[in-house]
């Protein structure tokens, strides 16, 4: 019983170390993942040349490992053994020959039918070993065919003349000197191999590239089209459907989505449009009936509710026509930044405003302004001192607008966007307004691709970030 308890608990042991290393396992490969997408590039084409590149340098790096590992050393061990081999036969003449003899038949011999240049040398020392070569495959394989077959003291230099290999034997009171062609030992064609593996792989490369590039580019142009809509900007005028099926039924559905949304625009501005004229009709109507009754406390009452319910039209009418399809245009910021400072002065509010960069961008005139107007017009009702940041970078615009009033609570500063929203005591209670302000500022920045943010500023009140493309 007792060896059964200790046999499962060292299972579970076992067990529990497993998952441990696999978990470790798991950890080490997120990482390893999180560093390379790190490096790795961000765009479509890019990432598409890798897939093409990896996969081809991989397998050409195998087949050169393949071919370097069996073939080439093969080969190359193959011609040396049968260069050694002929030595070993010239060596054997040498010692058949008497003492004396000028060995002139056996360097005929070599030269004619073995195609080796052979010399007798007196006996002297052999030179000291040179200086192995960094890729040595046939000083290697000579030497070991050398000792295998001849087994006598030896010298080789395959390092100097690049076609001649000198091969020196010592024998007895004499020195055989043999000079061999590089080939005749050596796979000396095996860069042939090489250049043709290279050379298709530039080739097919090429390809890729050209391929790849065609199949992108209407990827491209529909990210363009899209970001030019967000943007409130015209769709290009060369932009049509093309490329891959699923590409051609992307850019469809795109076209009939921005023509369903420009559709429901135009029907609701044109509703809109029907309902303030019906509307400012009756206000009309009002007014000259007041006007009929005469002066009295009442009717300047009513006077004064009848502008208001005018001024509140007026802003659903601007709420609902920021969506509308103004075409973009040059705008200078200077111009802007002149009104603002004249209409500081009426207020009696320090404002301070500075714009960086080119004061000429392209937006929506008529709605960029209201947006500006909106946030600057909200700090100047609530706040002393105001100050305007503008910077207009190369892909980029960004406002940044401080005051020093009440601020918004934290909680509150995504609440204040909806539409009609209001807060008790709150920078966009106004008994004249109607809660739309930041509403149509926001709606105007999304238009035209940005975004914008509320945050506690250093001046003590309210900070408010644009930031729309450039």
């Amino acid at each position: 019983m007792m060896d059964e308890t200790t046999g499962n608990s060292r299972k579970r042991q076992a067990v529990d170390r497993l998952a441990a290393l696999a978990a470790v396992a798991r950890e080490r490969w997120r990482r390893f993942w999180r560093l390379a997408s790190r490096y790795m590039p961000k765009r479509l084409y890019a990432r598409s040349l890798i897939i093409v590149i990896a996969p081809m340098i991989l397998l050409q790096s195998v087949i050169a490992f393949v071919f370097m590992e069996r073939h080439w050393q093969t080969v190359t061990q193959r011609l040396s053994m049968a260069v050694v081999r002929d030595i070993s036969a010239i060596i054997d003449l040498v010692e058949t020959y008497p003492p004396g003899n000028n060995y002139a038949e056996v360097i005929r011999i070599a030269q004619e039918r073995l195609s080796l240049k052979a010399d007798i040398l007196p006996p002297d020392p052999l030179p000291p070993p040179g200086p192995k070569p960094f890729f040595s495959i046939l000083d290697t394989t000579l030497s070991s065919e050398i000792t295998a077959q001849i087994n006598r003291p030896f010298w080789i230099d395959t390092v100097g003349n690049s076609n001649v290999v000198e091969i020196r034997v010592q024998l007895e009171g004499k020195v055989l000197r043999v000079f061999a062609r590089r080939s005749q030992a050596y796979a000396s064609n095996t860069h042939i191999f090489l250049l043709w593996m290279v050379g298709t792989s530039l080739v097919l490369l090429i390809i890729a590239i050209l391929f790849l590039r065609n199949q992108i580019r209407p990827i491209q142009q529909l990210a363009e089209a899209a970001e030019s809509f967000g943007k409130g900007r015209p769709t290009p005028a060369d932009f049509r459907p093309r490329g891959a099926e699923e590409v051609r039924r992307a850019g469809a559905a795109f076209l009939l989505m921005r023509e369903r949304i420009e559709r429901q625009i135009e029907q609701r501005t044109a509703m809109l449009a029907g309902v303030s004229h019906d509307l400012r009709t009756i206000l009309t109507r009002f007014k000259l009936q007041l006007a009929l009754i005469g002066s009295r406390s009442d009717v300047d009452a009513m006077e004064r509710d009848i502008d208001d319910m005018q001024s509140m039209l007026e802003g659903y009418l601007a709420f609902a026509r920021s969506e509308a399809a103004e075409d973009t245009g040059p705008f200078n910021l200077e111009d802007m930044v002149a009104k603002l400072k004249e209409e500081a002065d009426l207020r009696g509010i320090e404002l301070d405003i500075s714009v960086g960069g080119n004061p000429d961008v392209t937006v929506r005139p008529t709605a960029f302004a209201r947006l500006v107007s909106n946030l600057v017009g909200n700090a100047f009702r609530y706040a002393g001192r105001v100050s305007v940041r503008i910077t207009h970078a190369q892909r980029s615009i960004t406002i940044v607008i401080d005051d020093d009033g009440p601020g918004i609570p934290a909680d509150k500063r995504e609440e204040v966007f909806k539409p009609f929203y209001r807060l008790d005591e709150a920078r966009n209670q106004d008994a004249g307004g109607t809660g739309l302000g930041l509403s149509i500022a926001r709606d105007i920045a999304r238009s035209h691709g940005g975004d914008i943010r509320l945050e506690g500023s250093p001046l003590g009140g309210l900070r408010a970030i644009v930031r729309l493309p450039a």
